[in-house]
């Protein structure tokens, strides 16, 4: 293990695991439909464009469950509603596999959503407050890690559900897996306690709490919408590759579920190799910078590997890089967003920016899917991943360095946000 992990206490170390697992169970569960997707298009005769909704609807209602989760956490702590968020999106994944047409999976994806978007809020504060400020983006890239651990269990499983059963039954038994989070939850609740940093802060304002919509007002306006815009580019380059990915590499590469899982176990290596190095870069070189250095990096690789016409040996090579780089972003998200806003407003703050970035980034795949009418998938992919990239460069432009800022003292309220543009 690492050296930062000797300085954790018991329950420290409880905390990192539940929430370094419930974020891999949250990653397995979202991972499960772009593997799903091009068989329901050929069983069920959906349109690409439907397809596009059923990837981007969940992204849009998880900007709503990240804010009302995080509004709950300031409320009623992290630990319990990060065990409600677990549970809620297990079931709702296992309920996707009885879906027996488009519009009951629309309906039980867009509930998932909620339980999808509130548990990154809650267990990416909760781990926040836990860990010292000079620890913290490489606690959090940690963390952000098991995103790619989940990624790798959905295309495991995937693979070898759809290469042993047939695609009517083996989509539906994908989605029943995806009950298995729920033991996470129990876990939680068995295993983790309250954030010290969250009850200091609830002793001295039990009585009177912020007003959720503070996080619009002064000092954390510009805050609020340049962190919005940087998770949207972030969310928006990401889901562009990791949704169509598959489609594409089954399409206009012609590879088999088995060619595809090896494309994309390559991706995701890259993926979790970029979030360690990208945790650490936050804390030693500073948060803009990576971000800067990694979105450019991304938007190039996109281009690289969906335009040139290339073997099927050199895509894949360029896969890990891809990978690294476009995962790497998320390593700062969190650590960027919970030094913009005081305890008090942490959760609601940090769980609105991430998700409602997230909705605005999961316009993307949607567009994929309209252009696809008239580009090739390969080229719809590179072009609109790139402009997606483009925000993250404006986002990280904007916002100010906090490298080392320690959670008791981010921003606290009153006092204007040091070197932000208005």
């Amino acid at each position: 293990m690492p050296s930062w992990f000797d300085t954790f206490t018991l329950k420290d170390r409880r905390t990192f695991w539940a929430c370094f697992t419930g974020y891999a169970a949250d990653s397995m569960d979202v991972h499960l439909y772009p593997f799903v997707m091009p068989v329901l298009m050929g069983l069920w005769s959906i349109s690409k464009t439907d397809a596009g909704i059923l990837a981007t609807a969940p992204m849009i209602f998880s900007a709503f469950g990240g804010w009302i989760a995080g509004i709950l956490a300031d409320r009623f702590g992290r630990a319990r509603l990060l065990q409600i968020t677990i549970l809620w999106f297990a079931v709702f994944t296992f309920l996707s596999g009885a879906a027996q047409n488009f519009e009951q999976l629309l309906v039980i994806r867009c509930l998932q959503g909620l339980g999808f978007g509130g548990e990154w809020a809650v267990g990416s504060i909760l781990i926040g407050e836990a860990v010292q400020s000079r620890y913290r983006g490489r606690v959090m890239g940690s963390i952000q890690s098991a995103w790619a651990v989940g990624w790798g269990a959905a295309t495991v499983l995937a693979t070898l559900l759809f290469t042993q059963l047939p695609e009517a039954i083996a989509w539906r038994v994908l989605f029943f897996a995806g009950l298995l989070p729920a033991l996470v939850a129990l876990y939680v609740r068995r295993s983790v306690s309250e954030s010290s940093v969250f009850l200091k802060a609830r002793g001295t304002t039990r009585d009177a709490h912020p007003s959720v919509f503070a996080i619009f007002g002064r000092p954390y306006r510009a805050a609020t919408f340049y962190a919005c815009l940087l998770a949207a580019g972030a969310h928006g380059g990401y889901y562009t590759i990791a949704i169509w990915l598959p489609t594409y590499l089954r399409t206009e590469r012609q590879l088999s579920f088995i060619g595809t899982g090896a494309f994309t176990s390559i991706i995701i290596l890259g993926a979790f190799c970029g979030y360690m190095v990208a945790s650490y870069l936050v804390d030693t070189a500073g948060k803009r910078i990576t971000f800067l250095m990694f979105a450019i990096f991304s938007g190039v690789l996109a281009l690289l590997y969906t335009q040139l016409p290339i073997p099927n040996a050199a895509s894949a090579a360029l896969g890990f890089p891809l990978g690294f780089f476009a995962a790497g972003l998320y390593s700062g998200l969190g650590p960027w967003m919970s030094e913009l806003f005081s305890t008090e407003l942490r959760a609601a703050g940090q769980g609105f920016c991430y998700n409602f970035g997230r909705a605005l980034g999961s316009i993307f795949p949607v567009l994929v899917a309209a252009s696809w009418l008239d580009v090739p998938l390969g080229r719809s992919i590179g072009m609109l991943a790139t402009a997606a990239f483009s925000l993250v460069i404006i986002g990280a432009l904007a916002l100010p360095e906090t490298r080392g800022m320690p959670q008791e003292s981010a921003l606290p309220t009153g006092h204007p946000l040091p070197d932000s543009p208005g």
